[in-house]
């Protein structure tokens, strides 16, 4: 599971890494949580990348209420090509999501003890994710979700999930539009967790509310 993040990356370097001609309404973020906008990376057309900003919470098209973004946070690797919330968008819909860390929880007898996940450098990565453009009674939404896999052997200690990340060789692989289901299977089977490390922080990371660098702490 990802339920949290945080995107810390000046705007120079979120151009750089994607490629980006232009990039407004950004702000870096301590603590990012679902519901939230968040800034996604997609590929409009053959000619470039663009950064765009998603609620997090994927609207499929079809879906009568918005509400149902709440529970659509993550998407599962081993099942985007079957479910009907996230079929579509895996075929066409697929996106990058910037990060330049995450949190996970581990539960001990004491309570949940508190994570943050990140380059061992600091420097940004990107999830893979899927977008939806949902329109109902007037009302228009752009969002996405994360998706994750099984943890591995740095993760599952604390968490038998963990988000896709991208190698930056394959971004534009990743949002091609003309790679096959096979190709795409295959990006999410080697997600890019080499140079990644974890470590225990305070619970004030716990409440969304707190955004600030004592997060890390």
């Amino acid at each position: 599971m990802c339920g949290r993040f945080n995107m810390l990356a000046t705007p120079e370097q979120l151009m750089q890494a994607f490629d980006l001609d232009q990039l407004s309404g950004y702000k870096i973020s301590y603590n990012i949580a679902p519901g939230q906008k968040i800034l996604g990376i997609v590929q409009p057309d053959s000619n470039g990348l663009s950064a765009v900003s998603l609620d997090w919470g994927l609207v499929p098209s079809w879906a009568k209420d918005s509400k149902i973004g709440h529970a659509l946070i993550n998407a599962r690797a081993e099942t985007l090509g079957e479910k009907p919330s996230f079929k579509a968008a895996y075929h066409k819909r697929r996106c990058l999501i910037p990060a330049t860390g995450f949190y996970e929880w581990h539960k001990t007898v004491q309570g949940k003890q508190a994570y943050h996940i990140c380059r061992e450098d600091r420097r940004l990565f990107a999830f893979a994710g899927l977008w939806e453009h949902w329109e109902h009674g007037g009302s228009m939404l752009y969002s996405c979700t994360i998706i994750t896999t099984a943890a591995n052997q740095l993760i599952q200690p604390i968490h038998d999930r963990m988000p896709v990340i991208i190698d930056a060789e394959h971004y534009r692989p990743w949002l091609d539009q003309r790679q096959s289901r096979q190709s795409l299977d295959q990006l999410l089977e080697k997600p890019a967790y080499d140079g990644i490390t974890l470590y225990p922080i305070s619970d004030r990371v716990n409440n969304p509310r707190h955004d600030d660098r004592h997060c890390l702490e």
